[in-house]
């Protein structure tokens, strides 16, 4: 008997474009298809942000104005 057991879905992960802060103090990251800006700055401290990627689960984002 396995009462209260779910059905665990498998968490579905790709290589996927972020914007990494480039302040060695600042752990912030977004990822691309997030960011309001063509280069975006850090919302935490606002330094520049450079491009890098990572493994990540997937998530979309459903706001019609951002690729």
């Amino acid at each position: 008997m396995a009462f209260g057991r779910r059905n665990e879905e498998e968490i579905k992960t790709e290589e996927t474009k972020i914007w990494k802060c480039s302040s060695e103090d600042c752990k912030g990251w977004m990822r691309d298809n997030f960011k309001s800006e063509e280069t975006p700055h850090c919302p935490i401290c606002k330094s520049e942000m450079v491009p890098s990627s990572e493994v990540l689960q997937v998530v979309d984002n459903p706001h019609p104005t951002t690729k």
